[in-house]
């Protein structure tokens, strides 16, 4: 990465050992970071310097990170964050993504997969977070849902992030392993039938714009939304 360019991050995780392994792998991919091992320490780093991702652990000492996310949320912070869980309750993920979370990894973290999200928040980031038009469609990355008439459809997170890689591609070919790839954490198991599934429901919106490409995957034109 350019050296006049590096991404910075802010890792709030209270155990240490994990925390310098993390930083480690992160600073040889190229990433600078600050290291925090409690909220409080985490809201001085906030507010003493800009960040251009979080990555807080949920499972923290005083309060967990959703809430020290929540927080920075409510004074007005806009960097994205990606949360670091042990929970296999869905109710903290459902609450993470309700408060603007953009991504999570359950640990132990694949430290390849880590640097792969880091890069695909960064890139969302840098694009311009603003919505987009999709001819009677807005997606919004706030939210991470398509609006029609301002009004959410509610087509769930991987439908979004489908969509989303298929505009990244636009006009190539998309291979299932690539959407696999994007789609499920190393520690989920891929299905073709869902990714069927969800290619059915983008095509109800978007009937003329994807074509399979037989035995390879899927392509998408923007040319032909209507």
């Amino acid at each position: 990465m350019p050296q006049t360019n590096i991404p910075k991050i802010l890792l709030l995780e209270d155990d240490r050992l994990y925390s310098e392994t993390l930083c480690d792998w992160l600073e040889e991919e190229g990433f600078e970071v600050e290291a925090c091992y409690d909220p409080h320490t985490a809201f001085e780093a906030c507010y003493a310097r800009r960040f251009d991702l979080y990555l807080f652990d949920i499972n923290l000492p005083f309060q967990n990170g959703l809430e020290t996310f929540r927080q920075l949320r409510q004074s007005g912070d806009e960097t994205p964050v990606i949360f670091l869980t042990s929970r296999e309750d869905k109710a903290s993920l459902l609450e993470g993504f309700e408060i603007g979370a953009d991504d999570y990894l359950r640990k132990p973290v694949d430290l390849e997969e880590l640097t792969a999200r880091l890069a695909a928040a960064l890139r969302r980031r840098h694009r311009g977070e603003g919505p987009k038009s999709l001819g009677a469609y807005t997606m919004d990355p706030r939210s991470r849902d398509l609006l029609m008439e301002g009004k959410p459809l509610r087509v769930g997170r991987k439908v979004y992030d489908l969509l989303e890689l298929f505009l990244e591609r636009s006009g190539e070919t998309v291979s299932q392993e690539e959407i696999k790839a994007r789609l499920w954490r190393h520690d989920e198991e891929a299905s073709e039938g869902a990714i069927r599934v969800y290619i059915a429901r983008l095509k109800k919106l978007f009937p003329r714009a994807i074509q399979n490409v037989r035995g390879v995957g899927y392509r998408f034109d923007p040319s032909q939304i209507g």
